[in-house]
Order: structure tokens, then sequence, then C-alpha cells
């Protein structure tokens, strides 16, 4: 398979991560969701819980991290603040997944950090505003007047992280090998595309 690395960026509530998993299983790739917080975690000293809180904050208004991704990582010491201890972390861990054999990982800027990978794969993948909010309401017990605001907020703070961290803007076609509309072509089918490409 020419494609050994396949990173997957997403809307709320458009079912990324389950694509995402599908992709993994029927190419025998690792996984990193969960597991890619838990060896935050690790590393970090913080807790799971904490990790996923914090998972996109974005506080530094430095250009410090961003010159850091382009310079290909360091170590965190003298950072200050803690999103920026957690992205340099973060950016050293997925930097080096390549190395340990393929995988799918789920967001955490990894398309970025993983943009001069020659076998990477980066997808992003979208919905209209209805299909999210019928599935967040019918999947995630989301019971708010107003699932669309929901929605809005989750997605303002992954553009507002992406920006920060890696300069680009967040679901700019350019900044992917292909996007996919799952509302329309269907999880299942955009899983089967993926797996595709990745075989090519």
């Amino acid at each position: 398979m020419s494609k050994k690395v396949i990173t997957i960026s997403r809307e709320f509530g458009i079912g990324g991560r389950t694509i995402a998993k599908m992709v993994a299983e029927r190419l025998g790739y690792a996984f990193y969701d969960k597991a890619l917080v838990e060896r935050i975690a690790k590393e970090s000293g913080y807790s799971e819980e904490f990790i996923e809180r914090r998972g996109e904050d974005a506080t530094s208004t430095s250009s410090f991290l961003f010159n850091l991704s382009r310079s290909g990582g360091g170590n965190y010491e003298g950072v200050s603040g803690v999103s920026d201890k957690l992205f340099v972390i973060q950016y050293n861990l997925i930097k080096n997944l390549p190395d340990e054999g393929p995988c799918v990982i789920v967001g955490r800027c990894s398309d970025y950090i993983l943009k001069d990978c020659q076998d990477a794969l980066h997808v992003f993948i979208y919905a209209d505003t209805k299909f999210k909010a019928d599935r967040i309401v019918r999947l995630y017990g989301e019971r708010n007047d107003s699932p669309e605001k929901r929605l809005e907020e989750k997605d303002k703070k992954r553009k507002v992280y992406y920006k920060n961290y890696t300069g680009r803007i967040w679901g700019m076609s350019s900044n992917y090998d292909i996007c996919l509309n799952s509302g329309k072509i269907g999880i299942e089918n955009c899983a089967d595309i993926i797996v595709k490409l990745a075989m090519i």
C-alpha cells in the first residue's frame, strides 16, 4: 500500500471518528484518537480528561509554536502556557508516528504536522448543518434548544486552534488531498473511498 499514514480532519458531528476507525480496521492500521490522548497524557503528566478538555484550546498569541513546528519540533522547556506545552508534546508524538508503522490519525493538526510525509493521505470531512445537527441529537444525546449553536462553537474552536498552531485556514481544500461530504456521500462510502485511495 502506498499510503501508510492517513490523517482525518473533520467538522464536529459528521462521523469523522467513526469513518477513521472503519478505515483503520479495514486496512489493519493503528488508530490514533483516544490512544494519542493517552500518550500525550503520559508524556505531559496531565490527566486524559484534562487533555480532552484542552485539546482544542489555543491560548498562545505569539508565533513561537508556529515557528517551532516549521523548524521541526523540539522540547517544551521554557514554553509558557499549558496549551502550548501540550501542543509541543502532541507535535513531537505525531511527527514520529509514521516511524512506528501504518496508522490513521484523527485531528490534532496531524495534516499539518505530517504535511511533508510522502506516504500520507490527508482527508477533510464535512457536511451541511442539518445533517450534523440531526446526527448529534440522535447519537450524542444533544438536547439543547440549538444544536446548531453547539456545532458552531465546536468548529470555531477548531478553526482558532488550527490557525494559531499552523498559520493555515482549517477546512481549506488546498490543505488536504481530498475533501468528502459525509452527509451526501454517506459514512460507509466515505470510508470505502479513503481505503481505496490508500491502496493506490
